[in-house]
């Protein structure tokens, strides 16, 4: 319980929720971490908040020299990595103060090396809208390609059995690209703990495009991403959207305190 655990956090025009994100891996009860936050060309005061922080020394900052989208930043970032763990949270989201320290227990303590977390929505004031969102026990690499479980902002993994991942640049579900890739080294494992808080509706969001958008963008992660053909892509596609509408009556709840 002592390994170093690198945290990748891109970043674009977050000013004003990612003193808070920081501020949430600050208080982590499990202090052996780096924070790595990429920044992708910031045109709001991102760099005037984040430079607050840079007095602590686990706290790097790197720019990008061009708008080059999450994608990219995400793999600049894991190339700097130095962490036996990997975990990632985004700018604008949350962790509860226990979420590295549970979760790595968790991952010890059942020989895993790749997990994710339950979580809850939090709005833009956030505050807690109700919805609360869980998943699978296990999720092999089948179980991946029919849906993309995890949240981002619950996911670790073990990069000592994985090693270096990089992903294509795609402009959306960057994050689905790297657990396609992880979970053909290891099966995904949920701890049932809600332990981290996703930041909905915020613009440019994924959560906030249309279906068509949304339909295009799984479209792209096969055909480019995964290089699969169009009529493999066109069946991955329909599965993401069967599967989507599982986790929606299955795993998420909606009224929660």
């Amino acid at each position: 319980m002592n390994e170093l655990v690198s945290i990748i956090m891109p970043s674009y025009n977050t000013a004003r929720f990612i003193g808070e994100s920081i501020k949430s891996v600050l208080a982590q009860t499990y202090i052996n971490w780096e924070l790595i936050i990429v920044d992708d060309c910031s045109t709001d005061k991102t760099d005037e908040i984040v430079n607050l922080f840079l007095t602590d020394k686990r706290i790097k900052y790197l720019k990008n020299f061009q708008n080059s989208g999450a994608a990219i930043s995400r793999n600049r970032a894991l190339k700097e990595a130095k962490g036996k763990w990997i975990a990632f949270l985004d700018s604008d989201d949350l962790w509860n103060p226990h979420k590295l320290e549970y979760q790595i227990d968790f991952m010890l303590n059942g020989g895993y090396h790749f997990s994710y977390t339950d979580y809850s929505e939090i709005d833009l004031e956030s505050k807690k809208n109700g919805v609360y969102i869980t998943g699978p026990k296990r999720i092999t690499n089948f179980g991946m390609k029919c849906y993309c479980w995890p949240g981002c902002l619950t996911v670790m993994f073990d990069r000592e059995k994985i090693g270096l991942i990089q992903i294509a640049n795609i402009q959306k579900n960057n994050d689905y690209a790297m657990w396609l890739k992880v979970s053909r080294k290891a099966d995904c494992y949920l701890l049932k703990k809600e332990l981290a808080q996703y930041r909905k509706g915020r613009q440019g969001s994924i959560s906030t495009e249309r279906v068509t958008t949304l339909f295009k963008w799984h479209f792209n992660l096969w055909r480019i991403t995964e290089r699969k053909n169009i009529l493999i892509s066109t069946f991955f596609t329909l599965l993401n959207c069967i599967f989507g509408l599982v986790k929606k009556f299955v795993f998420v709840r909606r009224g929660r305190t």
